[in-house]
């Protein structure tokens, strides 16, 4: 074979052997896994404009904040979501935190509340345990309902926390836990007291959730890009510079901060990152000024930020906070878990999370306690089973009607069927009873309730 041609087909070889390996880069799946807030608002409109400009799949995993940062530094994931920066924490210190994008943090409640306008001082206090009634800021006489998301490290909470009090990891007066703010708006949208915090572009256009307007200034996209609405945060893409992945993950983070990312990040209530220079110049002088108004002072973070409500550490005291009011008391003795441990894959997964605490325990968190319910999606039902439940479900009322005394008049029990997306927290509050007893009618080990399943309610 002449030597020109055999240089030629060798060339063509290698070629080939290039072009094979940069499209395999660029075909390169990923795994993104975070908060729920940069999923829906960032990560799937970025990642359908990366796809469509040839790039690879990314699949998405959202939970919460905690969670993508444990999977990106455990390599388990390529990029993570999160509304707060880096905590400083050593699940933390080696990751990269990139801001992609400003979105608004917005103070929520049910559609059918009067109350549309909150000050600063009020909102702070609402979450310090000091304004308790919605009559205290011209509402309705009733309680307010303080909802917020287990993880002390999610990012949403993280950052209202650090506007509000100087501190992100600041504990409050939220006797609700809910294990992201998907579950959080869900819960406040069915409560006509509910309170909690979201973002603009979560929330936007929701026709069962109230924005509440702060100092008369409305949520919006422009009074956010404007910086008139006081309160926003940038949202990160995380990477570790150390994954296999690395090189691919940056370029897909590159790519949120292009034009056709800033495009997708428009369509989805954000700012992009790099057009809120305004933001930039003035989020120094925006905390001190917010902190002032409350009567706050930024303090240092602890060193670590627990991902799970089942070990909260030691409050520290609000002192640093608020220096003319009383220290909180410390969650030393606060109990929570998580009944049913997340699968594997957390498709059709639906989970929330509570917390009870009585009237009287209000203020102090020494005797709260928590808990998590999750539901999974539908499963078939079998008419044996149906009519099995309901065999034991007579026998039973026969056996405590030979137990019951003449004097005392007991009203029937009722079959209760679960729809989808409830919870045994959310089926004991329509019937007006408590989750134990209803665990205890149905001889239930614990709190996982299934879509279709039959419940015995007795009525009080």
């Amino acid at each position: 074979m002449p030597v020109r041609i055999t240089r030629l087909l060798t060339a063509a070889l290698i070629g080939a052997g290039l072009s094979t390996a940069v499209l395999a880069a660029a075909t390169q799946s990923l795994t993104w896994r975070g908060d729920v807030v940069t999923a829906n608002s960032v990560v799937k409109g970025v990642a359908k404009a990366w796809q469509s400009s040839g790039h690879g799949p990314v699949q998405m995993q959202p939970f919460n904040t905690a969670s993508g940062l444990d999977a990106v530094a455990g390599g388990s994931a390529d990029i993570a979501g999160s509304a707060r920066p880096s905590s400083g924490s050593g699940t933390d210190s080696g990751l990269t935190f990139t801001p992609v994008a400003w979105d608004g943090l917005v103070l929520i409640t049910g559609s059918g509340n009067p109350v549309s306008n909150l000050t600063l001082q009020q909102v702070h206090d609402i979450y310090y345990g000091k304004i308790t009634n919605w009559k205290d800021v011209g509402g309705n006489d009733a309680p307010i309902d303080v909802f917020a998301v287990a993880s002390p490290g999610d990012g949403v909470e993280f950052s209202l926390r650090k506007l509000l009090f100087g501190r992100g990891s600041q504990p409050v007066a939220a006797p609700r836990l809910y294990v992201n703010t998907t579950q959080l708006e869900q819960s406040v949208a069915l409560d006509p007291r509910g309170f909690g915090v979201s973002t603009l572009s979560s929330v936007a256009g929701n026709p069962k959730i109230k924005m509440l307007r702060i100092d008369g200034t409305a949520p919006s996209v422009s009074s956010v890009a404007s910086g008139a609405y006081p309160l926003f945060a940038p949202l990160y893409l995380v990477t570790n510079p150390s994954s296999p992945n690395a090189e691919q993950a940056k370029a897909f983070v590159d790519f949120a901060l292009s034009d056709k990312g800033a495009s997708a990040l428009r369509s989805h209530s954000l700012v992009p990152y790099d057009a809120g220079t305004t933001l930039i110049a003035m989020d120094a002088s925006r905390r001190s000024r917010i902190l002032a108004e409350v009567g706050a002072h930024a303090s240092a973070e602890p060193t670590q930020i627990a991902s799970a409500p089942s070990r909260p550490a030691a409050a520290p005291s609000v002192a640093a906070a608020r220096p003319a009011t009383p220290a909180t008391p410390t969650l030393a003795k606060v109990s929570g878990s998580v009944l049913t441990p997340p699968p594997s894959s957390l498709k059709g997964v639906r989970g929330d999370a509570f917390t009870q605490m009585t009237a009287t325990d209000r203020g102090s968190f020494a005797k709260v306690t928590s808990d998590a319910y999750v539901t999974h999606g539908k499963v078939a039902v079998a008419k044996a089973s149906t009519k099995n439940a309901r065999k034991t479900s007579n026998v039973a009322s026969k056996a405590e009607g030979r137990k019951r005394v003449a004097s005392v008049d007991t009203k029937p029990a009722r079959s209760y069927r679960v729809a989808a997306g409830e919870t045994l927290y959310s089926i004991a509050r329509k019937h007006g009873v408590d989750v134990a007893q209803i665990r205890s009618w149905n001889h239930l080990k614990d709190n996982t309730v299934r879509t279709g399943q039959v419940l015995r309610i007795e009525s009080r």
